[in-house]
């Protein structure tokens, strides 16, 4: 497949960033009918992703830098070009909580609140996105003789991008279905750190193309960090909700 999908006056437009922009729109549109729904007012995501979707794809690009610094230390240049790929979901998910964080702080907006209301359409976007990957052929697996293996230079491998892609959809119908029980604020985007945490460890495993800190994928030490993070957090507001 060209991962180019079409021209503009000459300008090559990639399906990757289509795929991208696809989830962005998506998540938002989900979640400014839940805040709708949670008594918020009407702008209130809008507002937020302005802010927050070009700090989380600045974020996600200096992630990538960052932690391929032996190459992009020599090429200097290639830095700003994101046109090749090189975007970390984690980074993108860092710097979106940071944005939002003093975003909510700005308009005293309730930061948990905010975060459970978003939880769901952060996972559907990175459910989409993730289909910018088969097109451009990158962050899939090893060798696999297994059925639903995709044949990449002639060698059929996992495709991880499809193994995420579906976890992160079954996510986020779990997500919107227990938004409806949760017990306290905050929980549901606790949960999103662990579900999609438990599942990037694993699936990371099995990829070629994993950012490296040392021995360790990146990825890997950034799940772990989350998932431990996110149960120690869990506790402390469901504790606070007892207490009030």
């Amino acid at each position: 497949m060209d991962p180019i999908a079409f021209r503009i006056f000459g300008v090559d437009i990639a399906w990757y960033g289509i795929l991208i922009s696809l989830g962005i729109l998506f998540g938002i549109a989900v979640a400014t009918y839940r805040a709708k729904k949670e008594g918020l007012y009407n702008d209130v995501i809008m507002d937020l992703a302005l802010i927050a979707v070009p700090a989380a794809i600045v974020g996600a690009r200096a992630y990538y830098v960052i932690f391929s610094w032996d190459y992009y230390s020599k090429n200097p240049k290639e830095i700003i070009n994101t046109r090749n790929g090189g975007l970390a979901i984690h980074g993108a998910i860092i710097a979106g909580v940071l944005v939002g964080y003093l975003f909510c702080r700005y308009k005293k907006i309730g930061f948990w609140t905010l975060a459970d209301i978003c939880a769901p359409s952060i996972i559907l976007g990175q459910a989409i996105g993730r289909w910018g990957n088969f097109v451009n052929q990158e962050a899939h697996g090893g060798p696999t003789n297994l059925p639903w293996g995709i044949e990449i230079n002639g060698v059929k491998v996992h495709p991880t991008f499809l193994y995420e892609s579906l976890w992160n959809f079954g996510v986020f119908i779990f997500l919107l279905y227990y938004s409806k029980k949760k017990k306290y604020e905050g929980q549901i985007f606790i949960l999103y750190l662990i579900l999609y945490s438990i599942a990037r460890y694993f699936i990371e495993g099995l990829r070629t193309d994993s950012l490296m800190f040392g021995p360790f994928r990146v990825a890997q030490l950034i799940s772990i960090v989350s998932i431990i993070g996110a149960i120690l957090m869990g506790q402390i507001l469901r504790k606070r909700r007892i207490r009030e």
